[in-house]
């Protein structure tokens, strides 16, 4: 019974962006509570779930009143007297509620702060961690972190195509050392960039990352060399460097081109710039290179690597099991982000990462550009032991909440923690 859930509550908060977005609170007969926020996405997939918005005049439509009282009146009553810690019961009851393919009746938003405040509930019942209560006492891996450290595309205002690059620390013997390379190198940025482009250079994107007035994708790379020498490092042996291009918001459907460094590339032209840029800089990690609506160009992209660069899907994929095994089985693509509020639940997320894993896929546990305080993804990454987190740059208070997290379970584990480093990243 100590299990049983006995309240829901949804609240509007804010968001990283100033954008309201919902707060779920869960507690249980045994005294245990889950808070969680949703996040949300500035590039987006056609087929990720929907945030439910209220539309109108207030916070110019962005409102979700809407989502509050769809949990409040709708979902919360019926998730009452269920065992919290039989999360996959209620994940399908929120589904059958819902009933809609990408949850836009009760809403994205509200489907995805129930799912995961309902798990954290059950975990603070049974008196665990949350990466405890997800993969049991095993669970001990901590992800390589991609840190998106300049941002371009829909994260800035920049004329920058490519949505983020990040450097990869994978030299390090432990996720606390990997971090600190991060932020020596971050560091180092922001003076490269202060001192090449000015002031105004250091302002940051959503995503923490610095937006300089950069006009090229090569200018971008040069400035993560630059930055990583000046720290110390070698590109290589201590650094790789991750792309995420975020192909369909630089896509002109009409011309059936893309706009990169003011040029309308054919998918011929960006794939062989992709190649070109690979030989000359150690990227390991290619995200969303073409457009959702092109799927054969990531496999023709994937067979023209050779192994040398996993590549990604993101807005191909949208977190969704059914997509992920057919692009994953049929070549496509070496792996898929892991964003939870794509699909609306837990148990959704977590059938796509084993789905993945259980092929040989990467599974990249992934925060969105609208975040929060919310932490809960940091457990998701080591509970699953994905080995891989996108949580942006080691800036802005929501992106720093999931690596502090992630030392608090480091340090929780102490000698028994493990770190992902370079492994994750080979095919």
């Amino acid at each position: 019974m100590e299990f049983d859930i006995t309240y829901v509550k949804a609240l509007q908060v804010l968001d990283s962006r100033g954008n309201p977005t919902i707060e779920v609170l869960v507690v249980t007969e045994g005294g245990g509570y889950g808070r969680a926020i949703a996040p949300a996405g500035a590039s987006r997939g056609k087929k990720e779930a929907v945030d439910l918005r209220d539309g109108g005049v207030r916070f110019l439509g962005m409102g979700v009143s809407k989502a509050v009282e769809a949990v409040n009146k709708v979902l919360g009553p019926a998730l009452v007297g269920l065992n919290s810690s039989d999360y996959r019961l209620v994940d399908k009851k929120i589904v059958e509620i819902d009933g809609t393919q990408n949850k836009s009746r009760v809403g994205g938003n509200a489907c995805v702060a129930t799912s995961l405040a309902n798990i954290k509930a059950a975990a603070d019942t049974m008196g665990v961690p949350l990466f405890t209560f997800i993969g049991g006492f095993k669970a001990r891996l901590l992800p390589t972190p991609l840190m998106n450290i300049i941002n371009g595309g829909v994260h800035a205002g920049n004329e920058l195509a490519f949505q983020e690059f990040m450097i990869i620390p994978v030299g390090a013997d432990k996720f606390s050392e990997a971090l600190r390379i991060g932020v020596e190198i971050y560091w180092n940025l922001k003076k490269f960039l202060k001192e090449r482009y000015g002031p105004s250079a250091t302002n940051v994107g959503d995503e923490g990352g610095f937006a300089p007035p950069l006009k090229r994708v090569e200018e971008a790379l040069e400035a993560l060399s630059e930055a990583t020498k000046l720290a110390g490092y070698s590109l290589d042996n201590d650094v790789l460097i991750g792309i995420d291009a975020a192909a369909s918001q630089f896509y002109d459907e009409k011309s059936s081109k893309y706009l990169v460094d003011k040029r309308l590339l054919s998918t011929e032209e960006l794939l062989s710039m992709y190649l070109d840029l690979t030989d000359r800089y150690p990227i390991a990690y290619l995200e969303d290179p073409f457009s959702e609506e092109s799927p054969a160009a990531f496999r023709d992209l994937r067979t023209s690597l050779k192994n040398k660069t996993l590549v990604i899907g993101d807005d191909l994929t949208v977190t969704r099991e059914d997509l992920i095994t057919q692009y994953l089985r049929g070549g496509f693509i070496d792996g898929a982000i892991i964003k939870v509020n794509q699909v609306g639940t837990y148990t959704e997320a977590e059938n796509s990462v084993r789905a993945l894993l259980s092929s040989g896929g990467k599974a990249i546990i992934s925060h969105r550009s609208g975040e929060t305080e919310d932490n809960t993804i940091a457990h998701i990454a080591v509970g699953l032991e994905t080995g891989l987190i996108k949580t942006g740059a080691p800036a802005r208070g929501e992106r720093t909440a999931k690596y502090n997290e992630l030392l608090r379970i480091e340090d929780y584990l102490g000698d028994e923690a493990l770190f992902a480093g370079r492994k994750p990243l080979t095919k």
